[in-house]
């Protein structure tokens, strides 16, 4: 009797998993629908804003570059490639595309939320309290990312790669190529700026510990500047606004894993 409990407990636990996927699934569908119903918007004006000189990164930096008086230094002039389409269905695969990654990013605060509903209910009052406004933090953390990774790193990888010169071969992109540029990295920043919260989660099981990331902080430093220095203008202020928000979340990482090291040695000691 006492197996088959556990056998009914386990199955209501896969149809409770089961449901909060669904819900998610519905959550995308309705994300998209609304990307669908404003769609020329958001191909027009948000996806394909980056490659006109008049995105705001642009008129960012050259005017910032006249401030500090180095004249047109920083200014982007050219957008030295082209977009096509090389098969019957790139336009429509792009459009699918350009509608799945919208309708997850719209969903994402329901599907951390169904995520964090199946999880809570395994973790003590303790555990749970600790972790409370876990679905804000996540969220807000997420759309910091994907606002970065739109506004800076995607306008400034498109103008590094679309100019890069390499003999006198002209650049001529795939519109496909370009989406998944561009989703890339808005929605790899989105997840990188999760840093924080992955690194509590982990110092909380003890996989990742503080004179950890403290040892290994140069090495990231090192990367981030050098990814930095690739893809902006040459000049340190620019290099210092792409890399100072990757460098704040490690050393955000660093403050959390410290902190709950001191409360885990707190509980152990009373």
């Amino acid at each position: 009797m006492a197996e088959e409990a556990k056998e009914m407990s386990f199955i209501e636990h896969l149809e409770e998993l089961r449901s909060r996927l669904v819900r998610s699934v519905i959550a995308v569908i309705v994300g998209v629908c609304i990307i669908v119903a404003f769609d020329d918007v958001v191909i027009d004006q948000i996806i394909m804003g980056p490659r006109h000189l008049d995105f705001p990164t642009y008129q960012f930096f050259c005017n910032m570059g006249r401030s500090m008086g180095l004249g047109e230094q920083l200014c982007f002039t050219e957008m030295n490639f082209t977009l096509q389409s090389t098969t019957m269905g790139g336009n429509f695969s792009a459009y699918i595309l350009v509608c799945l990654v919208g309708g997850i990013v719209l969903a994402f605060p329901y599907i951390i939320f169904q995520l964090w509903s199946f999880i809570k209910p395994g973790l003590n009052r303790k555990e749970s309290s600790g972790v409370s406004g876990i679905v804000m933090w996540v969220s807000l953390l997420f759309f910091t990312g994907v606002l970065f990774g739109y506004y800076v790193l995607a306008p400034l990888s498109i103008q590094f790669l679309g100019n890069f010169q390499f003999a006198d071969v002209a650049v001529s992109s795939t519109v496909l190529s370009y989406l998944k540029l561009t989703t890339s990295l808005v929605l790899g920043t989105g997840l990188m700026f999760q840093l924080p919260v992955l690194m509590y989660f982990l110092a909380k099981i003890g996989l990742v510990t503080s004179a950890f990331l403290k040892k290994y902080r140069r090495h990231a430093f090192v990367v981030n500047l050098i990814v930095a220095a690739i893809i902006t203008p040459p000049d340190v202020t620019s290099q210092i606004l792409v890399s100072l928000p990757i460098l704040l979340l490690y050393e955000a990482s660093i403050f959390i894993t410290t902190r709950v090291e001191k409360n885990k040695l707190k509980a152990e000691n009373q």
